[in-house]
């Protein structure tokens, strides 16, 4: 099977003769670590308000579907966050903008916290995505520039490992806060944890990070059309494909995993809690791995991470009334879903290297994308009678489509480097991919 290492895309620093393995094992600077503590508290309010519905529709006398809508907020928020802040900051040192932002997503949980009413909660809500989006979006552009090319799946593990450890840690650890002091105490814990992140992001993040935008407003505007037009490059937009089909599989089933347990395999829900963390350990550790071989086995690891969900999943599917077997499988889930995470946020970047700031809101924007479409498409499912088994079912197809997509951008990679060993011109930068 051909694989690309993605190992040198020509804008960033030519690699040695020897490729990527010759330079050794890198370092990560402790920026890129601080950036992956602010994703930890990021990601826990993201996801939070899960464990959190009953305390807040009672205290704010609204019904449950309503308090819902909190999270779906969220979601849309970021989806539509991630490209227009960063367009919007694109002319800001990336190192303000961080600071930006995390002060804003800061503001929006005291605001949250201290919110008398429906309406102003929904408010911070939208707000604290935006800006929860933009720092996704700026960050992951911040850590890639600071790391080698064959360091970029490894730093984009960092971040993702945030998210991961807030599922395992973050959003358990919120829910028994929100149950003990009230749900507001959540809220200022994620504004404390923020507050953390922030003097991490001034003390550890160069001030010339990646460098900003322009001086000027031609300049600026130059730079945009720029990278505006490498979204016209059909390996981005199958790349952006990918990471939407990758999400939309995997919450396709998640997210109503919680009543698969209690309805069709038939735990009780003291078990729900262990189940989820279960599988908030398989992402975290399948997002560590993912970082450590994604680098020089770019297609490899999509292949294995999305063929291996779609199994799982089918698995699932078949053997759900069983509960050790539906335990096991979603730890497993978690494994082989979040294998791919870091490849596919490194698969960008190389791919659309003439648009750094807008990659990373592309993956950004896909990501949430394909949260929000994986739990819509699931809901369809259920709505129409055939149960919570088939999430998985459809789960699974929809992960066989992401690994479609994934063969296609290989067979496109190798294309390409046929062209180039041809002395055609690139049309792409991942054109110095070379085909094993």
């Amino acid at each position: 099977m051909p694989e690309s290492p993605e190992s040198a895309p020509p804008a960033g620093p030519a690699p040695s003769a020897a490729g990527p393995e010759a330079a050794g094992p890198t370092r990560l600077p402790t920026a890129v670590l601080v950036l992956g503590v602010a994703v930890f508290a990021l990601g826990t309010s993201e996801f939070m308000l899960s464990g959190l519905l009953p305390e807040v529709a009672d205290d704010l006398n609204v019904s449950i579907p309503s308090a819902g809508l909190l999270i779906s907020a969220f979601a849309i928020g970021m989806v539509i966050g991630a490209p227009v802040l960063a367009v919007a900051t694109q002319r800001l040192p990336r190192r303000v903008t961080l600071i930006g932002l995390l002060a804003v997503f800061g503001i929006g949980h005291v605001v949250g916290a201290l919110s008398s009413g429906y309406a102003l909660l929904f408010a911070s809500r939208v707000v604290s995505a935006l800006a929860c989006a933009g720092f996704w979006a700026v960050g992951a552009a911040v850590a890639i520039s600071l790391v080698p090319v064959h360091a970029r799946a490894r730093a984009m593990a960092v971040m993702i490992g945030g998210l991961s450890i807030a599922n395992i840690a973050g959003v358990p650890g919120g829910a028994f806060l929100g149950q003990h002091l009230g749900w507001r105490s959540s809220f200022w814990a994620v504004t404390l944890m923020t507050a953390v992140a922030l003097v991490g992001v001034v003390l550890f993040v160069p001030r010339d990070s990646g460098g900003g935008g322009g001086t000027g407003a031609d300049g600026a505007r130059l730079r945009l059309a720029d990278e505006l037009r490498v979204f016209k490059d059909g390996a981005v937009l199958l790349a952006m494909a990918t990471v939407v089909a990758f999400a939309a599989g995997t919450f396709c089933l998640f997210s109503y995993l919680a009543p698969l347990l209690t309805d069709v395999t038939g735990l009780s829900e003291s078990w729900v809690p262990a189940v989820l963390a279960l599988y908030g350990a398989g992402a975290l550790a399948g997002t560590m791995i993912g970082g450590r071989v994604a680098d020089a086995h770019m297609f490899g690891t999509l292949y294995t991470g999305l063929g291996g969900a779609a199994a799982v999943l089918a698995t699932l599917a078949l053997t759900a009334r069983f509960a050790v077997a539906a335990v096991l499988l979603s730890g497993l889930l978690g494994l082989a879903s979040f294998l791919v995470a870091p490849a596919l946020n490194a698969r960008i970047f190389n791919v659309a290297e003439g648009a750094p700031t807008l990659a990373g809101a592309s993956a950004t924007s896909s990501f949430n994308t394909g949260n929000t479409l994986g739990p819509w498409v699931g809901g369809l499912v259920i709505n129409a009678g055939l149960g919570y088994v088939w999430t998985a079912w459809v789960g699974a197809l929809i992960a066989l489509i992401g690994l479609g997509l994934a063969f296609a951008q290989s067979r496109l990679s190798a294309h390409r480097s046929q062209v180039i060993a041809a002395g055609g011109q690139p049309v792409s930068s991942e054109s110095s991919a070379v085909t094993l």
